[in-house]
């Protein structure tokens, strides 16, 4: 409408036509739903139609012995192999390397909840995730070949969908592309696995002291996800974190 245009004298206020429209909308709603109502209940009940039960899906009886399924054998029940000695699942120590004076133990050791809690920025937060998400166990190993220190470690949440090894894998990979906390690239996919990933950091220098090298692998298998680091003093290759990721994951 023009600044200057009228309206027109055949216009009138809604207000009180809408109202007295709506109200007999609603009494005609009303009372179509109580005559409904009353012509269904003059009319005899419908019969339902029969109970039927198909056949079982299982058998009546067990299964003969002969004919029974054999169990799978301990090498091929991943569940077997995953809930004994956690620590004998660990990748063995190279030929040539030394142990770590963390982990002196050859085959690898158990690490208390709140000492792995202590490799994050808020280790305290993390403690209390970990003991509210049904962390079961972490096993780790350590060695040193020359100026190079390499770390696995798993850590195994409570089995079942519900277990929280997913979730814990999804916030590693959250902040690892940050330049601050975490490797500051989106790294590089471990072939075979959903979201498994590995990552070189930047190279660390700081006078007077020599240049740090640091590598990452994630990935997790059932209930349990893997965490392995490598630093040393010279360029690490991709091959040498990928590689590693991909021979732990055959363990498991």
């Amino acid at each position: 409408m023009e600044p200057n245009d009228t309206v027109s004298p055949t216009s009138r206020p809604r207000g009180r036509t809408a109202l007295i429209i709506a109200a007999a909308a609603l009494l005609g709603i009303s009372g179509g739903t109580a005559v409904g109502y009353g012509i269904q209940s003059q009319r005899p009940p419908t019969p339902l139609p029969a109970l039927s039960q198909p056949g079982l899906a299982y058998p009546a009886k067990p299964l003969a012995a002969d004919k029974a399924p054999a169990p799978l054998p301990a090498s091929e029940d991943r569940r077997v192999r995953t809930d004994g000695d956690l620590r004998k699942l660990l990748l063995e120590r190279p030929k040539g390397a030394e142990a770590s004076p963390d982990y002196p133990r050859e085959g690898g050791e158990w690490m208390p909840y709140a000492e792995y809690a202590r490799y994050f920025k808020d280790g305290e937060g993390m403690f209390r995730y970990f003991t509210e998400s049904g962390l079961r166990r972490v096993a780790a190993t350590e060695w040193v070949q020359k100026d190079r220190y390499t770390r696995l470690a798993l850590i195994q949440f409570r089995p079942g969908l519900d277990s929280y090894a997913p979730d814990h894998l999804a916030n590693q990979l959250s902040y690892m592309p940050e330049a601050e906390e975490g490797a500051g690239n989106a790294g590089d996919p471990i072939e075979g696995t959903g979201r498994g990933r590995y990552y070189l950091y930047p190279v660390e220098r700081e006078a007077g002291y020599l240049p740090l090298y640091r590598a990452r692998a994630l990935a997790v298998r059932g209930d349990i996800m893997i965490d392995i680091g490598i630093s040393d003093v010279k360029p690490i290759s991709k091959k040498d974190i990928r590689v590693l990721a991909e021979r732990q994951l055959e363990r498991l």
